[in-house]
This record gives C-alpha cells, sequence and structure tokens, in this order.
C-alpha cells in the first residue's frame, strides 16, 4: 500500500516514512499479523521516544501505526482500527512559535539592516524580497524565472513545492516587481532567482540566508525566515484586513474550501490590494527612523 500513498508525497516525505517503517514500527511488531495487534502493542513502538522526551516523533509514529491499519481496515484485514484514538495517551506536543520581529518599529530596523547587507548578491535579493511575498522560505528559495508573469505581475508556485500540494499563484507588489527586475540582472541568464555560488543549477540553501540574519546581529530567538510570514500574519490581522485574505495569502488550507472556490476571482483582487498596501506599509515602516 505504501508505493500507492507515497505518489501523493514529496520524495523527502516519503523517505522520512519509509525510516520511520524499517527502523522504528518494523523492528518491533513488523513480523506480526496486523489481526494480532493491540493498542499495547502500538504503544511500545512509542514508548522510547517518549522516554527520551521525543515527543513529536512519538505522534508522528502514533499517526503512522493508525494510518496502517485504517489501510488494514478498507482491505478487509481488520474489522477496525485497533491504533485510533491512541495518541491520547502520549504527551502533547509543545507548540512551536518561529521567532518573529513583529514590532513596527523593530520591522523597520530590520528592513533597514537587510538594506545594508552586503554579502552574496542572490543572499541579498532574497531577504529583500521574502518579507514582501508571504511565502515559505523554501517556496522562494528555490524559484525559477519561468514562474513568473512580470505582465500580470503574478508568481506561480507549482503543487510540488507546495507544503498542501495544490499549485499556489502569488499576487506581486510594485516594489517585488521592481527587486525582480533588479534581480534579473543578476542571475536572468539561468533557470533559478537564486542560485548557489558553487553551482548554478542548485539554489542557494537556507544556512546563507540565515547566517546573514545572524551577522546583522538577529539571534534565532529573535528572528528565522519563517519568521517573515508570523511578521506579515500579526501585523495584518492587526490592520484588520480580513483573516480568510490573509490565510489564502499565507497558503494555509481554508477550512472551507467551497467558499474559496466560489469567491476566487473576489479573492485574487482582494489579495492584490493587501500585497500592495502591506508593500507600501513595509516602505512606510523602513523609512521612519
Amino acid at each position: 500500500g505504501f508505493e500507492k500513498y507515497q505518489t501523493q508525497l514529496s520524495p523527502k516525505h516519503a523517505d522520512k516514512l519509509r525510516r520511520y517503517l524499517n527502523n522504528r514500527l518494523f523492528p518491533l511488531i513488523g513480523h506480526r499479523l496486523v489481526g494480532d495487534l493491540t493498542p499495547p502493542d502500538f504503544l511500545t513502538v512509542v514508548q522510547e521516544p517518549e522516554r527520551l522526551g521525543h515527543h513529536e516523533t512519538a505522534h508522528k509514529l502514533m499517526n503512522l501505526c493508525s494510518q496502517i491499519m485504517r489501510y488494514a481496515k478498507l482491505t478487509g484485514r481488520v474489522p477496525y482500527d485497533t491504533a485510533a484514538g491512541l495518541t491520547g495517551a502520549l504527551t502533547a506536543v509543545p507548540t512551536k512559535h518561529f521567532a518573529a520581529t513583529t514590532e513596527p518599529k523593530e520591522i523597520g530596523i530590520l528592513l533597514r539592516d537587510i538594506d545594508a547587507y552586503e554579502g552574496y548578491t542572490p543572499v541579498y535579493y532574497f531577504l529583500k524580497i521574502l518579507p514582501y511575498v508571504f511565502t515559505r522560505p523554501s517556496e522562494l528559495r528555490l524559484a525559477r524565472w519561468e514562474e513568473f508573469d512580470f505582465d500580470k505581475a503574478m508568481w506561480k508556485i507549482p503543487s510540488t513545492r507546495m507544503k498542501m500540494r495544490g499549485e499556489h499563484t502569488v499576487p506581486l507588489s510594485r516594489q517585488v516587481i521592481r527587486l525582480l527586475n533588479e534581480l534579473k540582472q543578476y542571475t536572468g541568464g539561468g533557470e533559478l532567482l537564486f542560485p548557489s555560488p558553487r553551482a548554478n543549477s542548485a539554489a542557494i540553501t537556507d544556512a546563507a540566508p540565515m547566517a546573514a540574519l545572524r551577522r546583522m546581529g538577529y539571534s534565532k530567538e529573535m528572528m528565522t525566515l519563517h519568521g517573515f510570514r508570523a511578521m506579515a500574519s500579526t501585523r495584518l490581522n492587526e490592520m484588520n484586513f480580513r483573516p480568510d485574505t490573509i490565510e489564502a495569502q499565507l497558503a494555509h488550507k481554508c477550512a472551507d474550501e467551497v467558499r474559496l472556490a466560489y469567491n476566487r476571482a473576489d479573492y485574487m483582487a482582494e489579495r492584490k490590494d493587501l500585497v500592495q498596501k502591506w508593500a507600501d506599509y513595509l516602505d512606510e515602516l523602513r523609512n521612519t527612523k
């Protein structure tokens, strides 16, 4: 069943699940018939990570056990999922918040610090563009020139790079179009916006812009690359933009997909307005000393 299921996953995620199966599940319960497995058997799988305080791993393993049993039920091997509901017996995973600069004055200082950065050109432009576009760092970092429509000021991120596995369209502000045109003079001859200094065919790694932030004096407790999304979300919610529009721009899965589909054109008009107002707001903060 895994071969069929892995087609829905990114190669990286599929490899991770395969490692969980081979290293964690199979040694403990792989020799047993699924019909003989009971809740205590599944709890033995998570005993070790729980003891070591690896609560996120324990939850992932238990979810994997439940996925296996649901598949066994669907294929008629067992009458019901004997791993269902067992995550309730595990220690809750502490919520992780990415460090983010969210105070208007601090945002202005951060943007001016990025302006003053004098390192590798693609890293400079990556850090300049990221605050405007709301995307996850990897979605921007791996961007290719072919994804951009300069006339329509749109960027189409293919589903293979999206966490939620659906194509995502990002409207672009005038400021981003200007920055992209500047960047094009440096990297427009290749396929990638932000090529690595070692090879044009590979993108910069997360480590490069992270190191640039550290050199500017921002510790990982102060700011992360993901923090730019949190920064936008926090400020825009406080600026009374519609939460639905903010969530659509952040490419979070909308709770009501029907509503999102029904209002797709309206959403895009609102999102264009939102990105332009956000870009103007960032420029205002940058220029207020």
